[in-house]
């Protein structure tokens, strides 16, 4: 059985550009009416630390309506994860310009002191946004999906009551922040995880629930859609160093692609999702749920959205949330590791 979750990244431009009505609210606003005609829902992960900043320096004035539209998607059966960039913790503006501090771009090469204020006061305030004290978010999804070193995030998570995270992308590659996924079980669709997110630990606290890809031919990667999306957001000096900076991540036949509505061609959707469902008719006993991304501030193709929910609602295939699924993934996987320990 395949149960499809959908995940939607709530920001502006990883540099701080953009307004918050046409990068957040319109398209979140677009892509929530898609769904509830389908009778579904999706997960948003909002940057909490991007709308913290943006609320202390009043530097957008939807940032009250982005805050209410949070709120009624969580009381209509939207999920609220847990995600944040950190480098937006240490912003400050200039002339009507953020300045980033991009020395904590990989929160999890900081100190456990620092993690834990960061992760701490990210909490709260989706706890305030939701106007729920006793709110904990189920699910998290690191910035830049940057989840390694994975010790000691992952503690800092799981005490502050988080269950699960949706960070991982088979095959990811990138060695100026240490991200390498490619030691992820390539036939699982989760899995448990203590010491490094990408090994199963049946002891692990934390399950990981992977963002779908399938391993492609690197020049399959290069349209003309996701070159341009990978300069959009950047400045000139990001964009010649992130193109420099990856092209030794780049140099192998076969790189991630990744289940992203918003960079994805028509074309490579249908083709994908061909071959889920051809897989899943193989043996529709095993339970496998499929995470796809979006993010608010690409150019999603609303119309391929509400065809492939279309599709999918002819198909019998469902349509979860993390919420829907994680008792059953702990269940399963908790049976795995009763297996794995008792022997043949």
């Amino acid at each position: 059985m395949i149960a499809f979750v959908f995940t939607v990244d709530y920001e502006i431009y990883g540099n701080g550009q953009g307004t918050l009505r046409e990068l957040v609210y319109e398209p979140a606003e677009i892509l929530s009416t898609i769904f509830r005609n389908h009778g579904a829902r999706f997960v948003v992960f909002p940057d909490v630390a991007e709308l913290e900043m943006i609320e202390a320096h009043a530097a957008d004035p939807m940032i009250e309506q982005v805050k209410d539209q949070l709120k009624s998607l969580r009381e209509e059966g939207f999920e609220l994860g847990l995600h944040l960039h950190p480098w937006w913790y240490n912003a400050r503006r200039e002339n009507g310009t953020w300045i980033l501090d991009r020395s904590e771009y990989n929160l999890c090469t900081q100190p456990v002191e620092r993690i834990g204020e960061v992760i701490g006061r990210a909490v709260g305030y989706l706890r305030r946004l939701a106007e729920d004290p006793g709110f904990r978010p189920l699910s998290f999804r690191a910035g830049h999906l940057l989840f390694q070193p994975t010790q000691p995030m992952a503690g800092v998570l799981a005490a502050h009551g988080l269950r699960l995270d949706s960070s991982v992308y088979k095959g990811g590659l990138w060695r100026e922040h240490g991200l390498d996924y490619r030691r992820a079980p390539e036939k699982a669709y989760y899995w448990r995880f203590q010491t490094d997110v990408t090994v199963p630990d049946p002891q692990g606290a934390l399950i990981e629930v992977p963002i779908f890809t399938r391993q492609e031919p690197v020049w399959r990667l290069l349209t003309a859609k996701r070159v341009g999306l990978q300069r959009t957001g950047a400045t000139t000096a990001q964009t010649g160093r992130r193109v420099l900076g990856r092209l030794a991540d780049f140099a192998r036949f076969r790189y991630p692609l990744k289940f992203d509505l918003g960079q994805m061609t028509k074309e490579e959707l249908g083709r994908m999702t061909d071959r889920l469902f051809k897989t899943g008719r193989r043996d529709s006993r095993e339970f496998r749920p499929v995470v796809a991304i979006m993010h608010t501030k690409d150019p999603i193709d609303y119309e391929s959205v509400d065809g492939l929910l279309d599709r999918l609602g002819r198909e019998g295939a469902a349509i979860s949330t993390f919420g829907d699924i994680e008792s059953r993934v702990r269940s399963l996987t908790s049976e795995e590791g009763s297996a794995s320990q008792s022997g043949p």
